[in-house]
């Protein structure tokens, strides 16, 4: 048995510690040493290709005096290495634009116009056309296209009010009004229900791995008691209010929760205050056509010997309420992940949000019956002290109380 030549040894010791440069040049050098037929000699040994030995050689005999820094770290020359399949295979990526643009959505040949656009899809259908590639490198091409994964965003909001600009506008400015003469500026909505019990709740929270809060398969709303948080926001001074309904979501529970929140907190941080501002949206137990909203602001106006003003949102603008982003998206993310078990739970997580921008919450737990379909006549409404803005009187007015 012949012994092992010297030069693989080295090679094999050597070869995985230099970079391609390094290597190469060593290789040259041994050839260089060795003599005639060296490059012949140095490929039948290491099983380098002849070109990348010579290339050794000739970068070592070569004059470095002219050649810049930059030029001198470099492993290969400029333009060297494989090409990107985007550059070599420009069919490629016009196929791949077929399979993911928009615009062939609508197209009955497009093979993906009811599948997913995974990578691994998209790889199947590439290779149905021929293309050789790995689902790594489509979502690498992806990348360098101006592709990624996006969610949908909501931007349509269909048919807008003519007015809808001058009414924000108008509410904007009465707010303004009311903020720089302190009196109370609050804007109100209803929470959607939650499920009380042991039902699933969107979101995660930390827990022990494999350990995931345990919940019921099924959450069918007939199966549990239902809680209707009604909240109030105080705007100037980033308060929140919530009373917890155990019954309807009504006009009637709407303007209780007002006078709650007006009796436990409003009348003590605004106790000069003979005018309140509300600001609700169009619709629901609030809405400006709902004539049992009126007539209940009327009894809380007679009550607390306020005046009442109501600024509506116009329709379908019910995100832009100052309480959606300012206190329910808070609550939410507060109990995220979170059974809601019983009433208690509820009015506690609500009442321990806060932000770092200083939002407190208080809420109650509201066990009153109200019912629905309450009718309200004409002789009920005309003794209402009710007076119409000039701008849009039916969706801008203010309720005094009656002397």
């Amino acid at each position: 048995m012949q012994p092992e030549d010297p030069l693989k040894t080295r090679y094999e010791i050597l070869h995985n510690h230099l970079d391609e440069k390094a290597r190469r040049m060593w290789l040259g050098a041994e050839a260089i040493a060795h003599g005639k037929g060296g490059i012949s000699y140095v490929s039948r040994i290491t099983g380098v290709t002849r070109n990348t030995i010579s290339r050794g050689c000739l970068d070592l005999r070569q004059n470095t005096e002219n050649v810049t820094d930059s030029q001198s770290k470099r492993i290969r020359k400029e333009g060297g290495g494989r090409k990107p399949l985007s550059v070599s295979n420009e069919m490629l990526v016009k196929d791949m634009e077929t399979l993911i643009e928009p615009t062939t959505r609508g197209d009955p040949e497009n093979p993906l116009r009811w599948t997913t656009k995974s990578l691994r899809n998209l790889t199947g259908e590439l290779k149905l056309m021929g293309h050789k590639v790995s689902f790594k490198t489509v979502g690498t091409l992806l990348h360098e296209m101006g592709y990624s994964l996006q969610a949908n965003r909501k931007v349509h909001e269909g048919s807008s009010h003519v007015d809808r600009n001058a009414q924000f506008e108008h509410i904007n400015r009465v707010c303004q009004e009311y903020i720089s003469a302190d009196q109370p500026v609050i804007s109100i909505d209803a929470k959607k229900k939650e499920l009380i019990g042991n039902a699933k709740n969107n979101g995660k929270e930390w827990h022990t791995i494999g350990n995931p809060e345990q919940v019921n398969v099924y959450d069918f709303p007939s199966s549990y008691e239902k809680a209707t948080p009604y909240g109030i926001y105080d705007i100037a001074n980033n308060v929140g209010w919530v009373n917890v309904g155990i019954s309807c979501d009504t006009a009637s529970f709407a303007v209780e929760s007002i006078r709650r929140w007006w009796r436990s907190l409003g009348m003590s941080m605004y106790p000069h205050a003979n005018s309140l501002l509300i600001t609700a949206d169009c619709g629901g137990s609030n809405g400006y056509r709902v004539r049992l909203w009126k007539k209940e602001l009327q009894t809380l106006a007679n009550e607390e010997n306020l005046t009442i003003q109501v600024c509506h949102l116009p329709p379908g603008t019910s995100k832009w309420n100052k309480i959606e982003h300012r206190l329910f998206s808070f609550i939410s993310i507060n109990w995220r992940g979170r059974p809601l078990t019983s009433y208690e739970v509820i009015v506690n997580t609500i009442s321990s949000t806060k932000t770092k921008e200083g939002l407190k919450v208080q809420a109650v737990l509201d066990e009153n019956i109200y019912l629905r379909g309450i009718k309200v006549s004409d002789d009920e409404i005309s003794n209402i002290n009710l007076a119409r803005d000039e701008f849009h009187g039916d969706w801008n007015y203010s309720i005094s109380p009656n002397l």
